[in-house]
C-alpha cells in the first residue's frame, strides 16, 4: 500500500465519553459498528435533514455529527473513493476507479490533474485541467446530502484538532462498542464522535474499531495520485493529516456553510 505522509503531528488527551443521538438517513450498510454512542450533548440543528453541531470554532464551519450513509454517530456509514459519490462494496483499486482509465495504471487519470511527478502527468496521456479540489459533483457528501454540505478541506480537519479539546472515547469490552474520537467545545458542550471505521483497501476491509480514515476535498501534496485524509489511531494518541491514492474507500463527514454571525 502506498502512502506519502505529511506531517501535522498533534499530541491529543485521553478521557473516555459516552451519549448518544441520532441522525436521519437510513443506513443498510452491514459493516457499521454500534453499541456505545457518541454525538452532540446537546441540542441539534438540522440541515436538508441531517444534523449538526456549532464547535465555536474560528472558521464558522459546522460539523455533521454523523458519517455520510450512518444512522448514528457511532456507524460507519458508507466508504467512498476520492471523487466518487456512491459506496460499492468491493473493488477499491485503479481498475474500478471512476477517474481512471480502467487499465490498473495510476498514471491514467482523466479528472483532477494539475501538475507533473517524476517529470510525466499522471493524466491519462499526459491530460490535465488544473482541478485541485472536488466539484459539487463528485463531492460525496454533497451528492448525498445536497447542495450546502460538503467534504472537509485539510485546513478545516486541522482547525477541528487545534481549536476543540479533543478526547479518545475507547469502549471494546467484549468486543461491545466502537473506538473513535471525540471533539468537544468547553463552553457549550456541543461535540462530534468520529467512530474508528477503518477503509476499503484493494483486498477489503481493514482497520475496522482500530484506525479513522477519513477524506478531505482536497488533492494531495506530492502526486495527484493522492488526496488528503484524516488519519487516528483509536488505541493510541496519535492523530495526523496524510496523503493516500485516491481509490482507496473511506468514509465521509460532512461540513456545512460557516455560521453567519
Amino acid at each position: 500500500m502506498k502512502q506519502n505522509f505529511k506531517t501535522f503531528s498533534l499530541l491529543f488527551c485521553v478521557l473516555a465519553m459516552t451519549a448518544m443521538c441520532a441522525c436521519t438517513k437510513d443506513n443498510n450498510n452491514p459493516n457499521n459498528g454500534g453499541g456505545n454512542g457518541g454525538g452532540n450533548g446537546g441540542s441539534n440543528n438540522t440541515y436538508n435533514g441531517h444534523a449538526y453541531v456549532d464547535l465555536g470554532l474560528p472558521s464558522g464551519t459546522l460539523w455533521a455529527i454523523c458519517n455520510v450513509g450512518a444512522n448514528s454517530p457511532e456507524e460507519y456509514g458508507d466508504y467512498f473513493a476520492w471523487g466518487e459519490t456512491e459506496p460499492k462494496a468491493a473493488m477499491y483499486d485503479w481498475d474500478h476507479y471512476k477517474y481512471s482509465n480502467g487499465t490498473g495504471d495510476e498514471l491514467g487519470l482523466t479528472k483532477y490533474c494539475h501538475r507533473e511527478s517524476h517529470g510525466h502527468s499522471a493524466g491519462y496521456h499526459g491530460f490535465f485541467d488544473n482541478l485541485t479540489s472536488l466539484e459539487p459533483i463528485d463531492d460525496a457528501a454533497t451528492a448525498n446530502w445536497g447542495e450546502g454540505w460538503c467534504m472537509p478541506t485539510p485546513e478545516q480537519w486541522k482547525e477541528l484538532w487545534d481549536c476543540t479539546v479533543t478526547r479518545r472515547h475507547y469502549h471494546a469490552e467484549n468486543g461491545i462498542g466502537t473506538n473513535g474520537w471525540s471533539f468537544s467545545d468547553d463552553e457549550t458542550g456541543q461535540r462530534i464522535f468520529l467512530p474508528a471505521a477503518g477503509m476499503f483497501c484493494p483486498d477489503g476491509l481493514e482497520g475496522v474499531n482500530s484506525e479513522g480514515n477519513y477524506w478531505s476535498n482536497s488533492l494531495g501534496d506530492y502526486w495527484d495520485t493522492d488526496a488528503w485524509k484524516c488519519c487516528f489511531d483509536a488505541h493510541q494518541e496519535y492523530s495526523d493529516l496524510h496523503n493516500l491514492d485516491r481509490y482507496f474507500g473511506l468514509p465521509v463527514r460532512p461540513v456545512r456553510s460557516v455560521r453567519k454571525n
